[in-house]
């Protein structure tokens, strides 16, 4: 399998707090990774470097062999890494098919950016039935469907997700679990900070166990699921 992402010893400070004490880990071509643990451990902090929106004290992030260290937000786009931020951060006021085309403000072909719109409808009926409504009028888990949508408008290799389910009714929850496969099958990959544990681990290759900052538990998520000490923390067992 070909290394897709790679984070070295990564260290990440917000002021005098050590955010993020050394974190490695790989993403995988095709796979799905699990990034979980409890509120406050760090997992948006890494994704936020990742993608350049936080800078890293020390450690690489190498993503396709290119070391994003020192790589601004924008240009992470366009290298095919697209982000889907907690609390979905979707414009609001403008519509949905709006929102859908703002994701798409790193590629030039139109002929191509209509293509990917059918694309998406293919995989959000709803937002084709709403493209014409004002997004902030949508339900939760439409807006969600709309953030991951707008990620997908880029194109991405890899697409990072952060709390996808966060909030959502456990109807939209199995729903964004579901479409969070397709989009893989179809060839994305996918980075998945969540705290719904037990789903995320059963739709996920790997996973890793974030606690306060360090990587404390890693390997093949089906068999975290059956790991005591992931029960009793993060599965309510």
């Amino acid at each position: 399998m070909n290394e897709m992402l790679k984070i070295t010893d990564l260290h990440v400070n917000y002021g005098m707090i050590q955010a993020i004490k050394g974190v490695s880990f790989h993403v995988d071509e095709g796979e799905i990774i699990a990034l979980i643990g409890a509120n406050g451990a760090g997992k948006t902090t890494i994704l936020h470097t990742i993608t350049g929106l936080v800078g890293a004290a020390s450690g690489k992030i190498e993503y396709k062999g290119n070391d994003l260290t020192k790589v601004p937000a924008h240009k992470i786009v366009s290298m095919g890494m697209s982000h889907v931020p907690e609390g979905r951060r979707i414009f609001q006021e403008l519509s949905v098919y709006d929102n859908l085309l703002l994701g798409a403000f790193t590629r030039r072909q139109k002929s191509e950016i209509s293509e990917s719109i059918e694309r998406i409808y293919k995989h959000f009926p709803r937002l084709e039935e709403r493209k014409n409504q004002i997004a902030g009028t949508l339900s939760g888990g439409e807006q969600q469907m709309l953030a991951i949508g707008r990620a997908l408008m880029a194109r991405p290799s890899i697409i990072l997700m952060d709390e996808p389910s966060m909030g959502l009714s456990p109807l939209y929850v199995s729903e964004i679990f579901a479409i969070i496969q397709e989009i893989n099958k179809d060839g994305t990959t996918v980075l998945l900070v969540e705290q719904n544990a037990k789903k995320a681990l059963s739709i996920s290759n790997r996973a890793y166990v974030l606690e306060t900052g360090n990587i404390v538990l890693e390997g093949d998520a089906k068999e975290l699921m059956q790991n005591d000490q992931v029960k009793r923390a993060y599965l309510g067992e």
